[in-house]
């Protein structure tokens, strides 16, 4: 919509200026102007990073941890506007509330660790905490157990999956190795 209106600027110019029509408070400063083309080159991108693709759950918190750095970075750039700036803060404040709610529901890291091109290197490359990378493998092992292990029949000997080890290699009785 942002950018329909920067790109129709002249027409809805030509309408807010008109006192007649009752559109005169949403008229735009040269200022708000040029407010509204920084927001709209910002965010466009990341508008098109959900679209290029399908999105999933797998996708979401890599999607996540892009616009992240790309507000973290762009906030403090000195070529934007002080209040781009402080929009830009903002968006990185509402998505890091977002971000922290995918903590409350283990299917983001399941999708995250069961995914094929993610599995736990995701986590080790941008340098999650250890603690929270066992975390995220101990929900799916545990998800797992719950959810498969006593349907297949398979006995619990203790032993535990080797993430590091080939699933070709594995020679334990857990189905589960990421």
């Amino acid at each position: 919509m942002l950018e329909f209106a920067i790109r129709y600027k002249k027409g809805v110019k030509a309408m807010t200026e008109n006192l007649d029509n009752g559109l005169h408070q949403f008229e735009l400063t040269k200022f708000e102007w040029k407010i509204a083309k920084q927001l709209c080159d910002i965010f466009k991108e990341a508008t098109l990073f959900f679209c290029w693709g399908t999105p999933n759950l797998a996708t979401v918190i890599p999607a996540m941890d892009h616009i992240d750095q790309v507000l973290a970075s762009q906030c403090i750039d000195k070529d934007f506007l002080p209040p781009v700036c402080v929009a830009l803060a903002m968006g990185k404040k509402t998505l890091n509330r977002y971000y922290n709610l995918t903590d409350a529901s283990d299917v983001y890291r399941i999708a995250m660790v069961l995914h094929p091109r993610h599995k736990l290197k995701y986590f080790k490359h941008t340098k999650w905490e250890p603690s929270w990378i066992a975390d995220a493998l101990d929900i799916v092992q545990s998800e797992f157990d719950l959810s498969y292990m006593s349907v297949s029949g398979a006995s619990d000997s203790g032993s535990t999956c080797n993430a590091e080890t080939p699933v070709g290699h594995r020679k334990d009785t857990s189905y589960l190795c990421l």
